[in-house]
């Protein structure tokens, strides 16, 4: 059931909350309401009749804006067509129906600007991104703050009224000073006010009524309705994805000529910026040789001469909405023996599991079905001997070469929120020494995480053959669902540190390692492949286009992006 609900801004500059009115609203309100929901179901007709037939599960690239390629190049046209405005009264309602309550105050300050401790100087700006999710409601009024003339001359125009007004649902543009007295006198007694966090609470001291204030709901409320994207969400993230693809082209295409991780770095960079992605969804990881092995290397700055392979991640935001596509590709244009070897295995365990995504299959299945690739691919290789791949995958070795999680979601975060379940596992993945500091948008798995993972593995790889995998029940873990864009990104690694100071020293893992054959495979470093995959009603579409196999070695041997 969809909850009515009005605007209340506070705090001058950066506060925005969601007041939902009671059921006795007024008619004026109920006609507005019934109004705003006919005009968005007609624009969303709208957009349904003009979009280009959905993509069969196993095609590939982008084929639901046929104009975004012309000529083989990013149509700069389509990039910056006009979507009309941010739908931000259907966030507000999916925030009000998880919330599930009838009336109360939605309070969220958005993010101040801040400076580093002794200087002047500060962080890039970044609006917490639960505001951004949650900017409206049915009948809207937002608060501006009108800047003093003096800071035009320092630091720019900030968005007219007017423009607010045009960007946005809303319905008035109002003085943003008049806010607190507003709040004040807008509070009914026993009212509640919903808010993220226990410092982020209006001031309510000269309020005419008791309120009771809930910071424990709001949070999860608006994690679990970022979790299914909609269409505008998704038409941001395809552009994102457009702009990434088309970089990660052009570093292929000059790849030649490159002599450093820095050179990638900087033409992957400059390219999105020609484009009008000002800014990137995550460090861009420029890795050569063995630093591919390292997930979150960002150091970006070794020289390519004496490399085998580059793991490239590296993804643009368009309009705080992120990317995240990795490809992984031959210094010189072609593999070597070992390296094509482990680019096969990894190429396979991407495709078939994104083949498998469907709403209703567990996330947890795709991840153990490229587990079980992995470790038929390692004991073809001779990596790995002396097991079974069942009895391999129920010890949790493959985690010395297939460390993390298979994917997450993606939106107005890299490694968006995930709401109530997660993809994988309920824990921590960090290690203890690890723990505290911000997560990386790859899942770390322990071995004996892994292992607890694939405890059922013969089980959900028999289920898997049958193709009912999607059935099996894993408490806890999240199933695929209609709108939900999740990254595919498997990986092979040959981490020396990694294997050697833990899955070598002990005899559990060691047995199923043959040290002589690994010994071929440490130049490799690490191929990880990664794409952005949209989850349809019967299937899936692959939002990321960025050339990969025969495909990605033809542009770099021809050095052209066109």
């Amino acid at each position: 059931m969809e909850v009515p609900h009005d605007l209340v801004v506070v705090d001058e500059f950066d506060a925005l909350s969601i007041e939902l009115r009671p059921p006795s609203a007024s008619p004026e309100d109920t006609a507005a309401l019934h109004k705003a929901d006919a005009g968005r179901t007609a624009a969303e007709r709208t957009s349904a009749s003009q979009a280009s037939p959905q993509k069969p599960p196993t095609t590939q690239g982008p084929v639901n804006d046929k104009d975004m390629i012309v000529n083989n190049t990013l149509n700069r046209a389509w990039l910056y067509k006009n979507l009309g405005k941010f739908p931000a009264k259907t966030h507000a309602r999916k925030v009000a129906k998880e919330l599930s309550v009838k009336s109360g105050i939605i309070y969220l300050p958005g993010q101040q600007e801040k400076l580093y401790e002794d200087s002047d100087m500060g962080p890039e700006f970044r609006q917490r991104r639960q505001y951004v999710v949650l900017t409206a409601q049915d009948r809207l009024i937002l608060w501006v703050p009108c800047p003093e003339p003096r800071t035009v001359l320092w630091y720019g125009r900030t968005p007219t009224p007017e423009q607010c007004k045009a960007a946005s649902e809303v319905d008035d543009v109002r003085d943003i000073r008049t806010l607190n007295r507003r709040l004040r006198h807008a509070v009914r007694p026993g009212i509640t006010i919903y808010a993220l966090h226990p410092d982020q609470v209006p001031d309510l001291e000269t309020a005419r009524a008791t309120v009771h204030i809930d910071t424990t709901r709001l949070k999860l409320a608006i994690e679990c309705a970022r979790v299914i994207k909609t269409d505008y969400e998704i038409a941001l993230i395809r552009r994102a994805n457009a702009v990434s693809s088309d970089a990660h082209k052009t570093v292929l295409a000059h790849l030649k000529s490159a002599r450093s991780e820095h050179t990638i770095f900087t033409l992957f960079t400059c390219h999105c910026l020609s484009l009008g992605a000002t800014k990137q969804a995550y460090p861009i990881i420029a890795a050569a040789g063995a630093n591919g092995s390292t997930l979150h290397y960002t150091d970006n700055n070794q020289p390519l001469a004496g490399k085998q392979l580059v793991v490239l991640d590296a993804g643009a935001e368009w309009k705080c909405y992120a990317s995240d596509v990795t490809r992984t590709f031959p210094v010189s244009g072609t593999f070597s023996k070992e390296a094509a070897a482990i680019y096969r295995a990894v190429a396979r365990m991407q495709a078939e599991c994104i083949e498998r995504v469907r709403p209703g299959f567990l996330f947890h299945s795709l991840h153990l079905h490229a587990c079980a690739v992995a470790v038929a691919e390692l004991l073809a290789l001779g990596i790995l001997r002396n097991g079974s791949a069942a009895e391999i995958l129920a010890r949790g070795t493959v985690a010395a070469f297939f460390p993390h999680g298979l994917g997450h979601h993606v939106g107005l975060e890299v490694h968006d929120v995930p709401g109530r379940e997660r993809l994988l596992m309920a824990s921590s993945p960090l290690p203890s020494s690890a723990r505290g500091r911000a997560p990386g948008k790859r899942e770390w798995m322990r071995p004996e995480q892994a292992a607890e993972i694939y405890k059922d593995a013969v089980e959900m790889m028999q289920a898997i053959a049958k193709g009912a995998a999607g059935q099996v029940l894993s408490g806890g873990r999240q199933k695929l669902e209609k709108n939900m864009v999740v990254t595919i990104e498997p990986g092979i690694y040959f981490c020396r540190e990694y294997i050697e100071g833990y899955f070598l020293k002990d005899p559990v893992h060691s047995k199923y390692i043959n040290k002589e054959v690994l010994d071929k495979y440490w130049a490799v470093g690490g191929v990880r492949i990664e794409d952005d995959i949209l989850v349809t009603e019967d299937g899936y579409e692959n939002l990321t286009w960025a050339p990969k196999g025969e495909e990605m070695l033809k542009v770099i041997n021809e050095g052209t992006s066109s």
